[in-house]
């Protein structure tokens, strides 16, 4: 599939993705990282953007190492996945900074 910007939606913020997963994945994602903003944002209500996002990224971090520890699977299907989402948020903040 030939990549293509995406726009999704991440604490009120609108970002283009460059990518080619599916859409729909996508947005899935960028809702996944809204909701933990959001959960950022109750816990430390003070905290910048910034900060909310640093806090976001500790806290799906933490998630993704503790699935990591836990995940069986050894076709690579996790790391695969995990992977593409570490590209997803590189190119993110690439077109971002543009």
């Amino acid at each position: 599939m030939e990549p293509r910007i995406i726009h999704v939606e991440v604490d009120g913020q609108r970002y283009p993705v460059r990518t080619s997963l599916d859409p729909k994945y996508v947005q899935d994602l960028a809702a996944y990282v809204d909701r933990k903003m959001r959960l950022a944002s109750e816990s430390s209500p003070s905290s910048d953007t910034v900060g909310m996002a640093v806090l976001t990224a500790l806290n799906i971090a933490d998630e993704l190492f503790r699935a990591r520890t836990e995940q069986s699977v050894t076709d690579g299907t996790f790391q695969q996945r995990a992977e593409a989402l570490e590209r997803i948020v590189d190119e993110a903040l690439m077109l971002a900074g543009d």
